[in-house]
This record gives structure tokens, C-alpha cells and sequence, in this order.
């Protein structure tokens, strides 16, 4: 029979939690496929850890991303104003489905393939720079600044705005608990910038995403002016700006993790380091496992169930909040022969580092290919690249929905 309760609530160390997630949930995994926890943040929440189970729940449309479904109390995940609040990650079908299709129109393979060449130049840049002094932070000289550059080139946001916006979205990847103001004041900043970004792309369009999402837009607005019909064609301003935060906020916070974990992991395993070095045409594979490894987000997005839901013999109730640990079901021994070890050899196929389901990311294209450039041009430049301070002393950003270094400090 279905229980309504895997035991107590179970509180982590915070710490333990940032710096070695992977033992926490792997005993958690081993205790239990579900788990009645009190997060980081003091909020309850059901944590679910195996492979089969956090694959099948990323797909199932009784677990709701729309607030509106929650239970007062519970953790709802990051508090923003409407105008950047009504994106993809707080929508179920069909408004789910309609934006998707929109922002697809823009966000082709087509347009995602003609970056290939302008990324390996940004990351060939980058490396010119860092390249006399012999040692750098790679998160800071390279990891970081080579995704903002890329997605503010791709949304069309002049260079000279750049370093407001890698600031802005480090203030809510990690607030600040000494300045709890500094989050708030970013959402500010980022939503005033966005409205009069977008003013000025419709009064003078380019060659870029966010003209094309604005063309969009209004296209689908002038051609479906009667009233009541097309809605399902439609885009909404605020739901314009949400998508722009989104698109920037994932697209820059995914990726800087994902080559910074990428390349702690290559480099803690020169073996495998070496391996992706003699046979660089590994990298799509290589990529794959090392996102399995060591994905950039440790949970999915907070979910609610519909109704009472049964998962792994554990009944939730509607509109709790339901985590899933994608680092976890990343590592299911059930799943990933010997899963604590990187493999650049292995069929990672299936990980769910980047999701799974109609709610899979919509940028992973760009993040896999912007990841596997960096890691072939960073092999590339620099043959001797060590890691320059011993790895138990590298610091973690203090989140739990983020897996990401705060630097790496290399030498070359």
C-alpha cells in the first residue's frame, strides 16, 4: 500500500549539501526513492531521487510548474514581478506549448549552428587574453564571459551593457544574505533595461534574436487582430520580457556551470583529460558524460502535483512541492554502471542533466555546442593546463538549485 510519508523530515547541513551534493543524495537514493525534506531555505518539500522515477515525473503533466497550483508555505523558487515572471518555467500547457512555439520560430538549429564559428572565435579572444600570465581563474577570464558574450550577441545587447547583466544575474543565481536588498535591486535594474531594450529593437530592428522575438510578437498580434480569435498564436509583452530574462538567465547561468564542472572533471581525471585530447571528435559524447557527471543544476524546476500523487510507493498531496534531483537520477547505479567515475567513453544517452519532457531545455543545443568549443579550444591552446590549488580547497556557489565553482584556479 502507498504510504503518505517516507519518515521525519530531514534537514542537510547547508555546506555539505553546496560542496559534496553527490554524497547527500546518493544516500538518500539508497535510503529511499522519496523523501519528506526541509530544505536549505527551512521550507518542506519532497525530494525524489531515482533514475526511473525522476525521468517519469520530469514527463508527467499532473506535476504542475504554474504556482498557482501550490499549497500556501511551501517552496516556490525565485519571487519575480509579473512582467518577468510569466516564462516558460512557471507554465503548464497550453500556455507551455503556445510560447515554446513562438520563441522556436526564433530559436532555430539554423540560427544556432551560424554561432559555431563566431563562438570559437570569442573563445579563441579570450584565451589570447589569458594566455601570457601562465595561470588564471577560468570561471572569471573564460567560462564566465564567454556564454554572456554569446548570448547577449545573440539577443543583441551592445557590449558596453554586458558587465551589468553578468552582474545583475549573479545577484540572483547567489544573493547575498548580508545584502538582501542586492537580488531585488538586479530584478529592478534587469526589468527597466529590458523595457527599453525592446523599445528601442522595435523601432530599429537587426539581425538578432530578440527582433525576431519582437517581430513575433507583433506579427502575430497584427494578423490575429479579431477579437477572440488566435490566442493560441499569441504573445503577450510581459510574456516577451520573460522570455528575454529567460533566454538570458538560463542561457548564461547553464552554461558557465557546465563548462566550469566540465573542466574540473577532465582535470581531476587526466585520463580522461588525455582521452579527449587525442581524439577531440569525442566531444559531443564527451559532453554528454561530463553533464551527467557534474550537470550545472542539481534540481528541476519545483513542481506541484495536480492531485494526490503516488511516486516510488510515497502519496504526496496536491499542490506540494515536489523536487526532483536530477544529480541524483544522474547518478543511479540502477541507471550508469559505476556512476562516480567520468567516462568520456560512456553512452550517457538518456541523462537528464538538462531535462527531460515537453519542459526539456530550450537552449541545450547552444549550451552543449557553446561546451564542447570551449573545452576543445581551451585543450587546444593549452597542453599542460593543471589545476593550480588542490581540489578540496575549490569553493562552490552556496545554492542548492545551482552547481556551479565561485573560480578554478588553473596554471598553463
Amino acid at each position: 500500500m502507498p504510504t503518505t510519508t517516507s519518515g521525519p523530515p530531514q534537514s542537510f547541513d547547508p555546506a555539505e549539501l553546496i560542496d559534496d551534493p553527490h554524497a547527500v543524495y546518493a544516500r538518500l537514493r539508497e535510503a529511499g526513492p522519496v523523501h519528506r525534506i526541509t530544505g536549505t531555505d527551512g521550507l518542506p518539500a519532497w525530494l525524489i531521487t531515482r533514475y526511473a522515477d525522476v525521468r517519469r515525473a520530469l514527463a508527467d503533466p499532473r506535476l504542475a510548474l504554474d504556482k498557482r497550483n501550490a499549497r500556501p508555505g511551501g517552496y516556490q523558487g525565485l519571487a519575480l514581478p509579473p512582467a518577468l515572471d510569466a516564462n516558460l518555467l512557471n507554465m503548464d500547457p497550453p500556455d507551455h506549448t503556445r510560447i515554446r512555439r513562438l520563441v522556436s520560430q526564433a530559436f532555430t538549429p539554423r540560427r544556432i549552428e551560424e554561432l559555431r564559428a563566431p563562438i570559437r572565435r570569442i573563445a579563441d579572444d579570450l584565451l589570447d587574453a589569458i594566455a601570457p600570465h601562465g595561470r588564471t581563474d577560468l570561471i572569471a577570464s573564460y567560462a564566465a564571459p564567454l556564454p554572456i558574450t554569446v548570448i547577449c550577441d545573440l539577443l543583441g545587447v551592445a557590449p558596453a551593457d554586458r558587465q551589468d547583466f553578468r552582474s545583475w544575474t549573479d545577484a540572483l543565481i547567489t544573493p547575498d544574505p548580508a545584502q538582501p536588498s542586492r537580488a531585488k535591486e538586479a530584478v529592478g535594474s534587469m526589468l527597466g533595461y529590458f523595457t527599453h531594450l525592446i523599445a528601442a529593437k522595435r523601432s530599429h530592428p537587426a539581425d538578432d534574436l530578440l527582433s525576431a522575438m519582437i517581430a513575433a510578437r507583433d506579427e502575430s498580434h497584427q494578423d490575429r487582430s479579431g477579437a477572440g480569435e488566435g490566442d493560441e498564436d499569441r504573445l503577450s509583452e510581459d510574456e516577451l520580457m520573460s522570455l528575454v530574462f529567460l533566454i538570458l538567465f538560463a542561457g548564461y547561468e547553464n552554461t558557465i556551470h557546465l563548462i566550469g564542472n566540465a573542466t574540473l572533471a577532465l582535470l581531476t581525471a587526466p585520463d580522461q583529460l588525455e582521452a579527449l585530447r587525442a581524439e577531440p571528435g569525442r566531444v559531443g559524447g564527451a559532453v554528454a558524460e561530463l553533464a551527467r557527471y557534474d550537470g550545472p543544476a542539481p534540481l528541476a524546476i519545483r513542481r506541484f502535483p495536480l492531485e494526490d500523487i503516488t511516486i516510488g510507493g510515497v502519496t504526496i498531496p496536491a499542490g506540494e512541492t515536489v523536487l526532483l534531483s536530477l544529480a541524483a537520477a544522474n547518478r543511479d547505479p540502477g541507471q550508469f554502471a559505476d556512476p562516480d567515475h567520468v567516462d568520456i567513453t560512456r553512452d550517457a544517452t538518456g541523462h537528464l542533466a538538462l531535462g527531460h519532457g515537453i519542459h526539456y531545455c530550450l537552449g541545450a543545443p547552444l549550451a552543449r555546442m557553446e561546451t564542447e568549443i570551449a573545452l576543445i579550444a581551451l585543450l587546444d591552446r593549452f597542453p599542460h593546463l593543471a589545476l593550480d590549488v588542490p581540489p578540496d580547497t575549490l569553493r562552490w556557489r552556496p545554492s542548492m538549485r545551482a552547481r556551479g565553482l565561485l573560480a578554478l584556479p588553473v596554471r598553463y
